[in-house]
């Protein structure tokens, strides 16, 4: 197999499992509008991260919130980065899936949308990187 038609099936591979990861997001974000429940959670702790591939850690925001059964349920938002931050002591507008408060997210447009634009941007960079080499090799 060539060098070429390597490059093209690994960045088509990578990005169609990324767009399939973005659409699957997609689809929990519009189960999240549609069904989930809103609710008031507090910044509780901003935890230290080491990214893997990043040589300096960034703060993620830990989220506490009761469900309607009155169990605590704390959670990390999955964006991250500049302008993501939320700074300890604040409420913040929640929205989780009644059979599931795990997957909860914090309801503003930034934190529901902001992974499954990331995600599917990613996809199509990897696909389009994988049209490109085809049609230059």
């Amino acid at each position: 197999m060539s060098n070429t038609m390597m490059g093209v099936l690994v960045c088509g591979v990578v990005g169609a499992l990324l767009l399939s990861f973005g659409l699957r997001d997609a689809a929990r974000v519009r189960r999240l509008r549609r069904h989930g429940i809103r609710t008031t959670g507090m910044v509780v702790d901003n935890v230290r991260v080491q990214e893997p591939r990043s040589s300096s850690p960034s703060w993620a925001p830990v989220i506490a919130f009761a469900d309607q059964q009155g169990y605590r349920v704390e959670f990390t938002p999955s964006m991250r980065g500049a302008g993501m931050g939320l700074p300890t002591g604040r409420q913040v507008a929640v929205v989780y899936l009644p059979h599931n408060p795990q997957v909860a997210r914090v309801f503003t447009r930034r934190h529901m949308t902001g992974p499954v634009f990331f995600i599917v941007a990613m996809g199509l960079l990897f696909l389009g990187m994988s049209v490109a080499i085809a049609v230059t090799g």
